[in-house]
């Protein structure tokens, strides 16, 4: 079953983002398995990611790359709202 996973880490801002997304590209993480859709979106100060994820476990292992990064830039993850996907219309 897919999951949706929201964040909103507090001072995430859209430069640290793009900051984020240059190292994980660096990481060979730009595209993991199991991430079917990634969406940043909000203010510009302190944006909100979604993803739909395939299953957990592939999450959990784009976090291993993930954290670590996200922490090189001062940032808290934080958890994210995990919610079972019930439908996905593309179109």
């Amino acid at each position: 079953m897919s999951l949706v996973l929201t964040f909103k880490p507090a001072g995430f801002t859209t430069a640290k983002y793009a900051d984020a997304l240059k190292q994980l590209e660096a990481a060979g993480a730009g595209a993991p398995k199991g991430r079917s859709y990634h969406v940043c979106y909000g203010d510009p100060n302190g944006v909100t990611i979604t993803d739909v994820w395939e299953s957990m476990e592939d999450f959990q292992a784009f976090g291993v790359t993930l954290v670590p990064i996200m922490q090189s830039l001062g940032v808290d993850p934080g958890q994210p709202d995990v919610q079972p996907v019930n439908n996905i219309i593309i179109g």
